[in-house]
């Protein structure tokens, strides 16, 4: 992954803090599908890769990021 790749998914990752549910320019954001009766999970999505997060009290549990080619079910 190139450094500014990198420093893309941070900022995206650090910019949940502001909100975690809404998209904006640098934070694609949607809410998972199937995952009634668990928690609610989302997906951000910056270029190639994506995080896998849910949110707790305030608090942003995310996944590590992975390329789109591993798909979703591979990693969670």
């Amino acid at each position: 992954m190139s450094p500014e790749l990198r420093s893309r998914i941070i900022r995206a990752l650090r910019n949940l803090q502001k909100d975690p549910f809404q998209s904006r320019s640098g934070a694609n954001i949607a809410r998972l599908s199937g995952t009634t009766g668990r928690q609610d999970l989302f997906r951000l999505r910056v270029c190639e890769y994506r995080a896998i997060y849910a949110v707790e009290d305030n608090i942003v549990y995310v996944t590590d990021p992975f390329h789109r080619e591993k798909g979703y079910g591979q990693n969670h």
